[in-house]
């Protein structure tokens, strides 16, 4: 069964039941987050028992998971499409690395690679949105809504089409053609299951035409941090997958960096959530790696707010970027992300348009890999991280790709001749 024992302010630490549906913090419109007995799974699953790594997906984790896929009380909420469980890839010969030894991979969240796990819409969505619809059905709720720059919508989609349930999507009109045409394809294709809405120029302008329109027919909102704690229980499998003992050995590790895209800033809550869980259990020790927060110098707001000393992100509009996943003007669990970033000695940083585009187009020529935007910037950032000491030599780099460029066709065609 479900290790879960409460749902928690992350502000205001105050607890709720975590039978309950709801949204944001009453105390304080803040997010809320997913409290595990810990103390309980290790005594229940002494040993790390929880652990599964024969399964190739997210739910390899068991009990340490806010649903435990090897309980048949929890597994019946569950819809596995094979989420999760992706490779890590060495990237030794990327220039950068190669010129200054830092021990390079990126974390493949985009295309399936033979003998792994993958997230079946080629996105890092599939894991906050397997979690979500896992926790809808546990809860009884039929009909759920989101607002998203694409891949969050494209995933929620695909989910709640094998669960049964209903869903709205609302995105901008610009949405990459592929991410765009899925949703709109299952909205013809299923009618009143699945609806499309357009709404833009970014999520927030999303976000509100479902809480004006669609929450008050009985939609629940599973929009960015204001589930309770859904998407970062899924996003979390990440972080573990980071950690998780390599074939043969059974020691759990962490990478020196993580260089991650960041828009609403998801998976940095719910890697760090994983690996204080980890601690917990006595299986890594207080070591975290440095979370570097790269966004694109066309919407930076954690990049600002980090630079000035803030507490949290204030929305501006931009003109507009290729990494889509991270036009992102403000975020309400902003807050928590700097808070993470700095108490890892990390950093935010931007990268400039033509800088992302020149690397998209670079690593393609190199590798074939079909990396994303988000991707390719993370990659462009390295030069000006190890510049600003933030890289060291022979450290343990991990650039997480979150998608696959195939969604982004044919914004980026021209990038990929």
């Amino acid at each position: 069964m479900s290790h879960v024992r409460c749902l928690r302010g992350m502000a205001s630490g105050f607890e709720y039941p975590a039978d309950v549906p709801m949204n944001l913090d009453p105390a304080d419109g803040r997010p809320v987050e997913m409290v595990l007995d810990l103390d309980r799974l290790a005594r229940e699953q002494p040993g790390a028992a929880w652990y599964r790594p024969a399964r190739k997906d997210m739910w390899r984790f068991g009990g340490l998971m806010a649903l435990d896929a090897n309980d048949p009380s929890d597994a019946r909420h569950i819809v596995p499409l094979g989420e999760g469980g992706t490779p890590l890839l060495p990237y030794l010969h990327h220039p950068v690395a190669a010129k200054s030894g830092l021990v390079l991979s990126v974390k493949e969240e985009g295309r399936a690679w033979p003998g792994f796990g993958a997230n079946p819409t080629q996105s890092f969505k599939d894991r906050g949105m397997a979690m979500v619809v896992a926790q809808a059905r546990r809860l009884g709720l039929a009909r759920l809504a989101v607002p998203t720059q694409g891949n969050a919508g494209d995933s929620l989609v695909r989910y709640a089409l094998a669960a049964g349930l209903q869903v709205v999507v609302a995105m901008p009109a610009d949405t990459p053609a592929p991410i765009l045409g899925n949703v709109a394809a299952a909205a013809f294709q299923f009618p009143g299951r699945v609806t499309l809405e357009l709404a833009g120029p970014t999520i927030r302008e999303a976000g509100a035409l479902l809480r004006e329109k669609y929450l008050p027919q009985g939609y629940f909102s599973v929009a960015t941090f204001q589930e309770p704690g859904w998407r970062i229980e899924g996003k979390k499998s990440l972080g573990l997958e980071l950690a998780e003992p390599a074939a043969g050995s059974t020691r759990w590790t962490l990478p020196d960096v993580v260089v991650y895209p960041t828009g609403g800033g998801t998976g940095v809550l719910g890697m760090w959530k994983a690996w204080d869980e980890l601690q917990a259990l006595g299986l890594i020790g207080s070591q975290r790696p440095r979370m570097i927060c790269v966004q694109s110098d066309a919407m930076p707001p954690l990049v600002r707010a980090f630079n000035a000393g803030l507490d949290d992100t204030s929305p501006r509009p931009g003109p507009g970027t290729i990494t889509f996943g991270l036009n992102v003007p403000a975020g309400v669990g902003h807050f928590r992300v700097l808070q993470i970033v700095r108490a890892s000695g990390g950093a935010c940083v931007a990268v400039a348009e033509a800088d992302i585009a020149g690397e998209l187009s670079r690593v393609w020529r190199q590798t074939h890999w079909w990396i994303s935007p988000e991707g390719a910037a993370c990659l462009a950032a390295l030069p000006q991280l190890l510049e600003r000491g933030l890289l060291q030599s022979g450290e343990r780099v991990v650039v997480v790709n979150t998608g696959s460029a195939e969604k982004y066709l044919p914004a980026i065609r021209d990038l990929m001749a």
